[in-house]
Protein backbone atom coordinates (compact mmCIF):
# COMPACT_ATOMS: atom_id res chain seq x y z
CA UNK A 1 0.00 0.00 0.00
CA UNK A 2 1.24 3.72 -1.06
CA UNK A 3 0.83 7.07 1.01
CA UNK A 4 1.95 10.12 -0.87
CA UNK A 5 4.28 12.24 1.79
CA UNK A 6 4.10 15.56 2.40
CA UNK A 7 5.81 17.67 -0.24
CA UNK A 8 9.81 17.03 0.06
CA UNK A 9 12.07 13.76 1.09
CA UNK A 10 12.02 13.77 4.74
CA UNK A 11 14.66 10.21 4.40
CA UNK A 12 17.02 13.11 2.28
CA UNK A 13 19.69 14.41 5.27
CA UNK A 14 19.21 18.61 4.57
CA UNK A 15 21.83 20.10 2.82
CA UNK A 16 21.49 22.87 5.24
CA UNK A 17 23.75 23.18 8.46
CA UNK A 18 20.98 24.89 10.07
CA UNK A 19 20.36 23.26 13.29
CA UNK A 20 16.67 23.70 13.72
CA UNK A 21 16.23 21.97 10.37
CA UNK A 22 18.41 19.35 11.45
CA UNK A 23 16.22 19.12 14.35
CA UNK A 24 12.87 19.17 12.38
CA UNK A 25 14.32 16.36 9.99
CA UNK A 26 15.06 14.26 13.42
CA UNK A 27 11.08 14.84 14.77
CA UNK A 28 10.31 14.25 11.51
CA UNK A 29 8.04 11.16 12.24
CA UNK A 30 8.55 9.66 8.75
CA UNK A 31 12.53 9.86 8.56
CA UNK A 32 13.45 5.98 8.80
CA UNK A 33 15.31 6.68 12.03
CA UNK A 34 12.63 8.17 14.35
CA UNK A 35 9.95 5.78 12.61
CA UNK A 36 11.96 3.00 13.80
CA UNK A 37 13.39 3.94 16.99
CA UNK A 38 12.58 1.65 20.28
CA UNK A 39 11.97 4.20 23.28
CA UNK A 40 13.36 1.35 26.23
CA UNK A 41 10.43 2.08 28.96
CA UNK A 42 7.57 2.85 26.49
CA UNK A 43 7.93 -0.21 24.54
CA UNK A 44 8.78 -2.48 27.70
CA UNK A 45 5.35 -1.36 29.06
CA UNK A 46 4.05 -2.59 25.68
CA UNK A 47 5.99 -5.98 26.19
CA UNK A 48 4.57 -5.94 29.58
CA UNK A 49 0.82 -5.58 28.09
CA UNK A 50 1.40 -8.60 25.49
CA UNK A 51 2.88 -11.30 28.07
CA UNK A 52 -0.12 -10.29 29.96
CA UNK A 53 -2.40 -10.98 27.13
CA UNK A 54 -0.66 -14.08 26.43
CA UNK A 55 -1.11 -15.51 29.59
CA UNK A 56 -4.82 -14.14 29.88
CA UNK A 57 -5.11 -16.36 26.69
CA UNK A 58 -2.93 -19.08 28.07
CA UNK A 59 -5.32 -19.05 31.36
CA UNK A 60 -8.16 -19.31 29.17
CA UNK A 61 -7.48 -22.48 27.85
CA UNK A 62 -6.31 -23.82 30.92
CA UNK A 63 -9.60 -23.04 32.22
CA UNK A 64 -11.57 -24.96 29.49
CA UNK A 65 -9.28 -27.90 29.94
CA UNK A 66 -9.89 -27.73 33.35
CA UNK A 67 -13.84 -28.21 32.09
CA UNK A 68 -12.93 -31.67 30.70
CA UNK A 69 -11.24 -33.42 33.82
CA UNK A 70 -13.31 -35.27 36.67
CA UNK A 71 -12.09 -32.87 39.04
CA UNK A 72 -12.26 -30.23 37.59
CA UNK A 73 -8.84 -29.09 37.94
CA UNK A 74 -5.77 -28.32 35.11
CA UNK A 75 -2.29 -27.56 36.55
CA UNK A 76 -3.15 -27.60 40.26
CA UNK A 77 -6.17 -25.00 39.67
CA UNK A 78 -9.74 -25.12 39.48
CA UNK A 79 -11.40 -24.11 35.86
CA UNK A 80 -13.06 -21.00 38.21
CA UNK A 81 -9.81 -19.84 39.12
CA UNK A 82 -7.97 -19.75 35.48
CA UNK A 83 -10.99 -17.63 34.52
CA UNK A 84 -10.00 -15.41 37.35
CA UNK A 85 -6.48 -15.23 36.51
CA UNK A 86 -7.57 -14.61 33.04
CA UNK A 87 -9.30 -11.63 34.29
CA UNK A 88 -6.27 -10.44 36.61
CA UNK A 89 -4.00 -10.45 33.58
CA UNK A 90 -6.18 -8.52 31.11
CA UNK A 91 -6.68 -6.18 34.24
CA UNK A 92 -3.06 -5.94 34.35
CA UNK A 93 -2.32 -5.63 30.23
CA UNK A 94 -4.38 -2.22 30.74
CA UNK A 95 -2.53 -1.00 33.04
CA UNK A 96 0.44 -1.62 31.29
CA UNK A 97 -1.06 -0.12 28.25
CA UNK A 98 -1.99 2.76 30.40
CA UNK A 99 1.67 3.65 31.48
CA UNK A 100 3.61 3.19 27.78
CA UNK A 101 1.37 5.87 26.07
CA UNK A 102 2.03 8.08 29.13
CA UNK A 103 5.66 7.33 29.39
CA UNK A 104 5.98 8.47 25.46
CA UNK A 105 4.46 11.63 26.02
CA UNK A 106 5.90 12.26 29.30
CA UNK A 107 9.38 11.76 27.70
CA UNK A 108 7.96 13.09 24.19
CA UNK A 109 9.25 10.19 22.66
CA UNK A 110 6.63 8.74 20.26
CA UNK A 111 7.56 6.81 17.40
CA UNK A 112 5.51 5.27 14.65
CA UNK A 113 7.09 1.55 16.07
CA UNK A 114 5.71 2.65 19.32
CA UNK A 115 2.22 2.99 18.39
CA UNK A 116 2.29 -0.10 15.71
CA UNK A 117 3.83 -2.26 18.54
CA UNK A 118 0.65 -0.99 21.19
CA UNK A 119 -1.95 -1.84 18.85
CA UNK A 120 -0.50 -5.56 17.85
CA UNK A 121 -0.45 -6.05 21.81
CA UNK A 122 -3.61 -4.90 22.68
CA UNK A 123 -5.62 -7.12 19.69
CA UNK A 124 -4.34 -10.25 21.99
CA UNK A 125 -5.02 -8.89 25.35
CA UNK A 126 -7.78 -6.66 24.21
CA UNK A 127 -9.29 -8.67 21.57
CA UNK A 128 -8.26 -12.35 21.47
CA UNK A 129 -8.43 -12.73 25.23
CA UNK A 130 -11.47 -11.21 26.28
CA UNK A 131 -13.00 -13.44 22.96
CA UNK A 132 -11.85 -16.17 24.46
CA UNK A 133 -13.50 -15.21 27.82
CA UNK A 134 -16.63 -14.18 26.35
CA UNK A 135 -16.83 -17.94 24.09
CA UNK A 136 -15.47 -20.30 27.21
CA UNK A 137 -17.92 -18.66 30.21
CA UNK A 138 -20.10 -15.57 29.69
CA UNK A 139 -21.98 -17.42 26.58
CA UNK A 140 -21.16 -20.86 28.30
CA UNK A 141 -20.54 -23.23 25.23
CA UNK A 142 -20.74 -26.44 27.28
CA UNK A 143 -23.42 -25.52 29.60
CA UNK A 144 -26.42 -23.27 30.51
CA UNK A 145 -28.73 -22.25 27.33
CA UNK A 146 -28.09 -24.58 24.19
CA UNK A 147 -28.31 -21.98 21.09
CA UNK A 148 -25.66 -20.25 22.96
CA UNK A 149 -23.32 -22.86 21.31
CA UNK A 150 -24.39 -22.53 18.33
CA UNK A 151 -23.61 -18.35 18.37
CA UNK A 152 -20.82 -18.21 21.01
CA UNK A 153 -18.41 -18.63 18.53
CA UNK A 154 -20.26 -16.04 16.30
CA UNK A 155 -20.75 -13.38 18.98
CA UNK A 156 -16.62 -13.75 20.07
CA UNK A 157 -15.87 -13.16 16.64
CA UNK A 158 -17.54 -9.85 16.00
CA UNK A 159 -15.97 -8.64 19.03
CA UNK A 160 -12.74 -9.27 17.46
CA UNK A 161 -13.14 -8.26 14.67
CA UNK A 162 -14.59 -4.69 16.19
CA UNK A 163 -11.37 -4.56 18.48
CA UNK A 164 -8.99 -4.99 15.46
CA UNK A 165 -11.13 -2.26 13.19
CA UNK A 166 -11.11 -0.29 16.26
CA UNK A 167 -7.42 -0.04 16.31
CA UNK A 168 -6.99 0.08 12.75
CA UNK A 169 -9.22 3.15 12.68
CA UNK A 170 -7.04 4.96 15.69
CA UNK A 171 -4.16 4.45 13.74
CA UNK A 172 -5.40 5.67 10.87
CA UNK A 173 -6.62 9.07 12.01
CA UNK A 174 -4.10 9.52 14.76
CA UNK A 175 -1.04 9.09 12.02
CA UNK A 176 0.94 12.05 11.33
CA UNK A 177 0.72 11.94 7.72
CA UNK A 178 -2.83 12.47 7.07
CA UNK A 179 -2.63 15.68 10.00
CA UNK A 180 1.02 16.37 10.00
CA UNK A 181 2.24 19.25 12.52
CA UNK A 182 -1.55 19.02 14.00
CA UNK A 183 -3.04 17.09 16.76
CA UNK A 184 -6.29 16.07 18.00
CA UNK A 185 -8.13 19.20 19.54
CA UNK A 186 -10.65 16.67 21.42
CA UNK A 187 -9.41 14.58 24.09
CA UNK A 188 -12.50 12.59 23.68
CA UNK A 189 -12.06 8.90 22.15
CA UNK A 190 -14.38 8.50 18.75
CA UNK A 191 -15.95 4.72 20.30
CA UNK A 192 -15.47 2.90 23.08
CA UNK A 193 -12.09 2.24 23.92
CA UNK A 194 -10.74 -1.50 23.19
CA UNK A 195 -8.91 -1.29 26.96
CA UNK A 196 -12.42 -0.22 28.39
CA UNK A 197 -14.54 -2.99 26.59
CA UNK A 198 -11.72 -5.57 27.31
CA UNK A 199 -12.70 -4.54 31.14
CA UNK A 200 -16.18 -4.75 30.89
CA UNK A 201 -15.78 -8.31 29.53
CA UNK A 202 -13.41 -8.85 32.12
CA UNK A 203 -15.91 -7.73 35.09
CA UNK A 204 -18.39 -9.38 34.20
CA UNK A 205 -16.91 -12.58 34.46
CA UNK A 206 -15.42 -12.04 37.76
CA UNK A 207 -18.70 -10.74 38.82
CA UNK A 208 -20.51 -14.32 37.21
CA UNK A 209 -17.68 -16.03 39.09
CA UNK A 210 -18.66 -14.35 42.30
CA UNK A 211 -22.36 -15.13 42.12
CA UNK A 212 -21.49 -19.02 41.36
CA UNK A 213 -19.30 -19.16 44.17
CA UNK A 214 -22.34 -17.41 47.01
CA UNK A 215 -23.87 -19.21 49.53
CA UNK A 216 -27.22 -19.77 47.65
CA UNK A 217 -26.59 -19.91 43.99
CA UNK A 218 -27.97 -17.15 41.77
CA UNK A 219 -30.84 -19.56 40.24
CA UNK A 220 -32.31 -19.22 43.50
CA UNK A 221 -32.50 -15.56 44.39
CA UNK A 222 -32.62 -14.14 40.56
CA UNK A 223 -36.03 -15.25 38.75
CA UNK A 224 -36.00 -16.36 35.22
CA UNK A 225 -32.10 -16.76 35.01
CA UNK A 226 -32.68 -17.84 31.59
CA UNK A 227 -34.59 -14.91 30.29
CA UNK A 228 -31.60 -12.52 32.40
CA UNK A 229 -28.68 -14.83 30.53
CA UNK A 230 -30.49 -14.42 27.20
CA UNK A 231 -29.41 -10.73 27.10
CA UNK A 232 -25.65 -11.51 27.63
CA UNK A 233 -25.16 -12.26 23.48
CA UNK A 234 -26.40 -8.74 23.06
CA UNK A 235 -24.78 -6.86 25.73
CA UNK A 236 -21.52 -8.05 23.91
CA UNK A 237 -22.59 -7.56 20.54
CA UNK A 238 -23.50 -3.61 22.18
CA UNK A 239 -20.06 -3.20 23.31
CA UNK A 240 -18.46 -4.88 20.01
CA UNK A 241 -20.91 -2.03 18.13
CA UNK A 242 -19.79 0.56 20.53
CA UNK A 243 -16.07 0.24 19.52
CA UNK A 244 -16.91 0.66 15.90
CA UNK A 245 -19.57 3.70 16.95
CA UNK A 246 -18.75 7.14 17.15
CA UNK A 247 -19.56 7.79 20.34
CA UNK A 248 -17.51 9.69 22.34
CA UNK A 249 -15.91 8.85 25.43
CA UNK A 250 -14.14 11.01 27.82
CA UNK A 251 -10.15 9.97 28.27
CA UNK A 252 -7.86 10.55 31.20
CA UNK A 253 -5.04 11.71 28.72
CA UNK A 254 -5.33 15.20 30.37
CA UNK A 255 -5.07 14.06 34.04
CA UNK A 256 -1.17 14.01 35.87
CA UNK A 257 0.10 15.71 38.73
CA UNK A 258 -0.34 19.23 37.90
CA UNK A 259 -4.11 18.23 37.65
CA UNK A 260 -6.68 19.84 39.95
CA UNK A 261 -10.11 19.21 40.89
CA UNK A 262 -13.42 20.38 42.81
CA UNK A 263 -14.03 18.96 46.25
CA UNK A 264 -17.34 16.64 45.17
CA UNK A 265 -15.54 15.17 42.24
CA UNK A 266 -12.68 14.31 44.57
CA UNK A 267 -14.98 13.12 47.46
CA UNK A 268 -16.50 11.21 44.29
CA UNK A 269 -13.28 9.13 43.36
CA UNK A 270 -12.65 8.26 46.83
CA UNK A 271 -16.20 6.60 47.15
CA UNK A 272 -15.85 4.84 43.81
CA UNK A 273 -12.27 3.15 45.19
CA UNK A 274 -13.94 2.50 48.19
CA UNK A 275 -16.57 0.81 46.65
CA UNK A 276 -14.55 -1.13 44.75
CA UNK A 277 -12.80 -2.27 48.15
CA UNK A 278 -15.42 -3.15 49.53
CA UNK A 279 -17.64 -4.84 46.87
CA UNK A 280 -15.16 -5.50 45.06
CA UNK A 281 -16.34 -7.76 41.19
CA UNK A 282 -19.86 -6.39 41.68
CA UNK A 283 -18.51 -2.48 41.92
CA UNK A 284 -15.94 -3.17 38.75
CA UNK A 285 -19.11 -4.17 36.77
CA UNK A 286 -20.88 -1.41 37.62
CA UNK A 287 -17.85 0.78 36.60
CA UNK A 288 -17.25 -0.41 33.28
CA UNK A 289 -20.91 -0.78 32.42
CA UNK A 290 -21.46 2.93 33.81
CA UNK A 291 -18.77 3.53 31.63
CA UNK A 292 -20.24 2.62 28.61
CA UNK A 293 -23.67 3.77 28.72
CA UNK A 294 -22.75 7.23 29.72
CA UNK A 295 -20.79 7.45 26.19
CA UNK A 296 -24.39 6.37 25.08
CA UNK A 297 -25.79 8.92 27.54
CA UNK A 298 -23.72 12.16 26.49
CA UNK A 299 -24.28 10.96 22.71
CA UNK A 300 -27.77 11.59 23.20
CA UNK A 301 -27.85 14.40 24.56
CA UNK A 302 -25.21 15.83 22.02
CA UNK A 303 -27.52 14.96 19.17
CA UNK A 304 -30.87 15.96 21.61
CA UNK A 305 -28.88 19.45 21.76
CA UNK A 306 -27.95 19.40 18.32
CA UNK A 307 -31.61 19.09 16.91
CA UNK A 308 -32.83 21.61 18.85
CA UNK A 309 -29.99 24.43 17.18
CA UNK A 310 -31.21 23.31 13.66
CA UNK A 311 -35.06 23.92 15.15
CA UNK A 312 -33.57 27.42 16.30
CA UNK A 313 -32.11 28.48 13.24
CA UNK A 314 -35.33 27.67 10.99
CA UNK A 315 -37.54 29.55 12.99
Amino acid sequence: MNFRRPPGNPRATPESNDPAEELAHREDPYNVTQASRIYFLPNLMTAGNLFCGFMAVINCIQARLAETTDLHIYNGYTNAEHYRYAVYFIFGAALFDSLDGRLARMGGRESLFGAEFDSLADVISFGIAPALLMFYLILSPTQGIEWFRNIGWFVGFVYLLCAAMRLARFNVITNPLLRPGKKESSKDFVGLPVPAAAGTVASLVLALLKLNEAEHPIRAWLPGIKNWALSLPFLMLLIAMLMMSTVRYPSGKGIDLQTTTRLRTFLAVLIVIGAVIVFKEIAMLAICLGYVFVGLFRHWRRARAAARARVARRV
